[in-house]
């Protein structure tokens, strides 16, 4: 066992983990932080997409222990602080960007670190960002165009599909 110690959420934490601990699962068992998804234990899906030191990463292809001293962001931080949804959350369900929701977390977190490096995207830049990330419900054009709204950008333009 070794002691890792991160920021969770703005939360200092301190645990004992096995050095085989993989961050999605440390997330999800020992901080009970369930929002953060496992999809495909291969790192294809995206669904278990966190922040840590500010960049993305497949929380399934990382050790918790890789973490240590890290600041790391879930999907349950993304909230405003009064714990109304947030303008990329509020996009999503305006724009009916989720449909069963699996994936959502992951294409949050994944929207919030390109709205980060590119305030204002074409579609094809939120199509190309998304690569990583799979939906098997809506086709992706609804979470295209809720990005492109959270963006404030003008989506009534573009045809619901």
């Amino acid at each position: 066992m070794a002691s890792v110690a991160m920021v969770v959420n703005g939360k200092s934490i301190t645990r004992e983990v096995e050095g085989r601990t993989l961050l999605v699962d440390f997330l999800r068992d020992d901080l009970r932080l369930t929002g953060t998804h496992v999809g495909c234990d291969t790192s294809q899906c995206g669904a278990c997409v966190v922040h840590v030191n500010g960049q993305s990463v497949k929380a399934c292809a990382m050790f918790a222990i890789e973490a240590d001293g890290a600041e790391v962001a879930t999907i349950e931080g993304q909230a405003n602080k009064d714990g109304s949804l947030n303008v990329i959350q509020q996009a999503f369900q305006d724009h009916h960007g989720l449909q069963c929701g699996f994936c959502t977390p992951g294409m949050v977190m994944t929207a919030a670190a390109l709205l980060k490096e590119n305030p204002k995207p074409t579609e094809a830049e939120v199509r190309s960002y998304l690569e990583g990330n799979i939906c098997r419900c809506t086709g992706y054009h609804n979470i295209v165009k809720a990005i492109m709204a959270a963006s404030g950008q003008d989506v009534t333009a573009i045809a619901a599909e």
